[in-house]
C-alpha cells in the first residue's frame, strides 16, 4: 500500500492511495481459501471445492469486500499516522472508469481521499473563569398571586338558585337596540361572564391552603433556579467563546448554518413575513446567522475537547434515565418510545448530547469561581421577558 499526501490547505488534506492488484488478489485468495472449508456446493464434497471454482462464483463479491477493507485500512492509517481528528468522514474518489477493472483483478486499486480535520484547540485555564450566579427569593406576594391564578383556573361552577354574586360565573344572552330597533353586532348568545373570584385549595384535592402554598412556592423556586442556571450557563459559554478563537472546519460550519437558516426561512414562511418586516435584509440576516452558526460549532468543539481531556462521559444509566423520562411524557406509548430510541442511533445521540453538555458545564463551574448575587424577580427574568 502506498499513501502519498497530494494537497494541504487549511484544515483540508488530500491523499493518493495505491494498493497493488497483486496484494488484492492475495487477499481474495486467502478469503476464498477460508470459504473453501465452509461452503457446500452440489457435486463437491465438503471442503473439496477448488478455489478456482469458488473464484468464478464468489470472486467479485470477495474482491468487493477486500477493496472495502483496504480502503478502511488506508484511511485509518492516514488518520493514525498523522494524529488527525476528523471533522467529517473521509471522501473517497476512485479513478474514473477504473472500478470495474479493479474488481476483475486487472488493475491496482488507486483512489483519492479527501479529509477535513479538526484544528488543535488549546484550552484556557478554567480556574481563572469568574461568574455570577443570580439568585432570587420567592416572596409571599408572588406566592399569593400564583395561588390566586391556580384557584381561578381550577374553581368549579355549577347551577345556583339564588342571585348571582361576586365570584360567580354567569351565562347571558342579549340583544341591543337603538330606538327600539336591533342593530348589527348588538346580539350574542350564551356569553360567559366571571363576576369575581373567591375559591382555593380543596377544589384541587389538597388538604389545606397551607399545602397549596407550599406546593406553589416549591414550583416557583424550581422555576427561578432553572432561569438562574440558564443565565449562568450562558455567561460561561460567553467566556468560553471569548477565550477560544479558531477557524472551525468549513463543512461543519456550512452544515450548522444550513440547519439554522432552514429554521429561519421556515419560521418566516409560516408567519407570512419577510426580512424587510423584521427590519433587515436577507444578506444581513445571513451574515448574522452565519456568526451564530460559527459560535455554535466552535463551542461544540471546545466542549467536546474538554470532555475528552477530562474523561467526561455519559453513562448508560444516564442515557436510559433520559429515554425513560421521554417515555413518561407519552402515557400509553412507553414501549414505542423505547423501541424508537433503541433502533435509532441518531435519536439516541440527540439525547446524549445535551446530557454531555450539562456534565461539562458542571465540571467547569466546579473549577471556576462562582459567586452568588441576590437580585429581584424582575432582574432575574428581565432578558427572558423582553
Amino acid at each position: 500500500m502506498q499513501v502519498t499526501e497530494t494537497a494541504a490547505s487549511g484544515l483540508k488534506r488530500e491523499y493518493r492511495v495505491v494498493v497493488p492488484a497483486t496484494d488484492l488478489a492475495a487477499k481474495v485468495d486467502a478469503r476464498l481459501g477460508d470459504l473453501k472449508g465452509k461452503v457446500q456446493l452440489r457435486g463437491f464434497r465438503p471442503g473439496k471445492v477448488p478455489v478456482s471454482h469458488l473464484k468464478r462464483i464468489y470472486g467479485k463479491a470477495a474482491m468487493a469486500e477486500v477493496i472495502e477493507d483496504a480502503v478502511r485500512e488506508a484511511n485509518t492509517k492516514i488518520v493514525t499516522d498523522n494524529g488527525y481528528k476528523l471533522a467529517t468522514e473521509p471522501k473517497v474518489v476512485p479513478d474514473e472508469g477504473a472500478v470495474e477493472n479493479v474488481i476483475e483483478g486487472k488493475a491496482d486499486l488507486a483512489y483519492k481521499v479527501e479529509i477535513e480535520i479538526l484544528p488543535p484547540i488549546p484550552l484556557t485555564d478554567f480556574k481563572t473563569i469568574k461568574l455570577e450566579r443570580l439568585t432570587a427569593e420567592v416572596t409571599k406576594g408572588e406566592v399569593d398571586q400564583a395561588v390566586q391564578r391556580v384557584a381561578e383556573q381550577n374553581r368549579p361552577f355549577g347551577p345556583k338558585t339564588e342571585a348571582a354574586a361576586k365570584g360567580d360565573r354567569v351565562t347571558v344572552s342579549f340583544q341591543g337596540t337603538i330606538d327600539g330597533q336591533p342593530f348589527e353586532g348588538g346580539a350574542a348568545e350564551n356569553v360567559p361572564i366571571l363576576l369575581g373570584s373567591a375559591q382555593f385549595a380543596k377544589t384541587l384535592g389538597l388538604e389545606s391552603l397551607a399545602k397549596l402554598r407550599e406546593g406553589v412556592k416549591e414550583r416557583l423556586q424550581r422555576e427561578y433556579a432553572g432561569v438562574s442556571r440558564q443565565k449562568l450557563k450562558r455567561a460561561l459559554l460567553d467566556q468560553l467563546d471569548q477565550r477560544h478563537k479558531f477557524e472551525p472546519p468549513p463543512s461543519l460550519l456550512e452544515q450548522e448554518f444550513n440547519t439554522v437558516w432552514g429554521t429561519i426561512e421556515g419560521d418566516l414562511k409560516a408567519q407570512g413575513r419577510t426580512f424587510a418586516d423584521e427590519g433587515t435584509t436577507e444578506e444581513k440576516a445571513r451574515e448574522e446567522y452565519r456568526g451564530i452558526a460559527e459560535r455554535r460549532v466552535r463551542l461544540g468543539l471546545v466542549l467536546a475537547e474538554i470532555g475528552e481531556k477530562n474523561n467526561i462521559k455519559v453513562t448508560d444509566e444516564q442515557l436510559t434515565a433520559a429515554v425513560m423520562d421521554r417515555a413518561r411524557q407519552v402515557p400509553g406509548q412507553e414501549q414505542q418510545v423505547w423501541d424508537y430510541y433503541r433502533n435509532n442511533p441518531g435519536a439516541l445521540a440527540g439525547l446524549r448530547a445535551p446530557i454531555f453538555e450539562e456534565k461539562v458545564v458542571d465540571f467547569l463551574l466546579e473549577l471556576g469561581e462562582v459567586t452568588e448575587k441576590p437580585v429581584s424577580r424582575e432582574e432575574l427574568f428581565k432578558e427572558d421577558e423582553e
